[in-house]
């Protein structure tokens, strides 16, 4: 604790007076550094934060926790299968599903898609990503489907519009295998946010899919939803001996391995990189801090031979570089929390200055900017600026504290 005369004393130097306007411009220059820095470190960490948490939520939504695929794409026996994974202690859900890549046309225009049979209870999940029409029209027998917004936009279709889905693989006949064309229509448009889901999606009953691929009863693939995604490898491990032989488990770490590894080694990097700018704002202080005590060691002499101790003066000089950060550091995150709360705007604002589209959603897979912050992660942040501050204080304070009044004051 500091005493009412080391707190003065902090207090003045915080504040230099009119003569000492470069050490104010050092100290100043510390504190937007250090500003900056901890805004920087909040602004990156939590976009990753947010990059990551709705890719997994996106992805995860549609494709579940992990995918119970049948060797050479057909499930016959799929309500056994799917009796065994809901036994499963720690499933909690599990549907059939079907999803091959085909051919859809509408007025001359032709797209490769990824028709998608869903049970109803899995396309309901969907009723909040419509844009236009009605999902409830999308059921089995209705010879309606939902297709991605981008989609619509690329061959021009409209709900009520009728699309022709084409299956290469039709029916055998004494001339060869015809090719399967069915029109569908346009019931739904939805947006889930990611881009190639957006653009090449259709959802169908999986009733529905199931005669325009002519596959019977059977399905290709089971999903599964567990109750902790972190743990469904662990949770699935003894599925996998049941389906030897039948089936594979794919679970989403390993069908998206390649991009959410790169999501954290960058995450990781970004981290280390920015880290050197509180090291950069921590030598500032230091620097600031040396140019205080180089001005003021003739004060620091008189209060010296008044009786003040070697521990106060380390105390004084400790507490004003302390603040420097901590100031520095609350500003940081007040920034950080602004340019967040105004992503959206910052990013349209810098798309509509330089021309460039600087957020693409064919790269970057969502159509905005996310963000997600975690409060250790900022409570880390905040440890890392103030311990940086304390530690670029000592040498300075400690210089302070042995100046030796008697060689200060003898040619005085």
């Amino acid at each position: 604790m500091l005493s009412p005369f080391e707190w003065m004393i902090a207090k003045r130097y915080l504040w230099p007076g009119k003569g000492e306007a470069f050490i104010a411009l050092v100290a100043g220059i510390s504190v937007g550094v250090v500003m900056l820095s901890v805004a920087m470190l909040v602004i990156v960490m939590s976009v990753m934060n947010g990059f990551r948490h709705e890719l997994f939520d996106k992805i995860v939504g549609l494709n579940g926790h992990a995918i119970v695929q049948a060797y050479g794409g057909r499930l016959d026996d799929w309500e056994s299968v799917l009796a065994d994974i809901q036994a499963t202690p720690g499933v909690t859900s599990a549907s059939p599903l079907i999803e091959q890549p085909l051919l859809t046309s509408f007025n001359g225009r032709v797209e490769a898609i990824f028709v998608r049979g869903n049970t109803p209870e899995d396309i309901a999940t969907l009723s909040d990503k419509v844009l236009l029409g009605n999902l409830s029209d999308v059921r089995a027998g209705s010879g309606k489907v939902a297709i991605g917004s981008r989609l619509a936009q690329n061959i021009g279709a409209r709900v009520g519009d009728t699309i022709t889905i084409i299956n290469p693989q039709g029916r055998t006949t004494p001339f060869g295998t015809s090719i399967r064309q069915v029109g569908y229509e346009v019931g739904a448009i939805f947006e889930v946010g990611i881009y190639d889901y957006d653009g090449k999606f259709v959802i169908m009953p999986i009733s529905d899919a199931q005669t325009l691929l002519l596959m019977g009863d059977a399905v290709q693939m089971i999903e599964v939803k567990v109750e902790n995604a972190d743990r469904v490898g662990d949770i699935l491990r003894p599925l996998e001996t049941q389906l030897i032989g039948r089936a594979a488990i794919a679970d989403w770490k390993a069908i998206n391995s390649t991009l959410f590894e790169a999501l954290q080694v960058e995450r990781v990097a970004m981290f280390f990189a920015l880290s050197f700018m509180v090291l950069v704002a921590a030598f500032n202080i230091l620097s600031s801090l040396v140019m205080l005590v180089r001005a003021k060691t003739r004060d620091i002499a008189i209060m010296r031979t008044m009786g003040a101790t070697r521990r106060s003066l380390l105390k004084i000089f400790v507490t004003t570089g302390t603040t420097v950060g901590a100031i520095g550091t609350l500003s940081g995150l007040a920034l950080g929390f602004v340019v967040l709360y105004f992503r959206e705007s910052i990013v349209s604002f810098i798309a509509f200055a330089t021309g460039q589209q600087i957020w693409d959603p064919e790269v970057r897979f969502l159509s905005t900017l996310p963000s997600r912050t975690d409060p250790w992660e900022i409570a880390g942040i905040v440890m890392l600026a103030m311990v940086m501050s304390f530690l670029a204080t000592l040498y300075p304070a400690l210089k302070a504290a042995n100046t030796d009044p008697v060689q200060v004051l003898r040619y005085e």
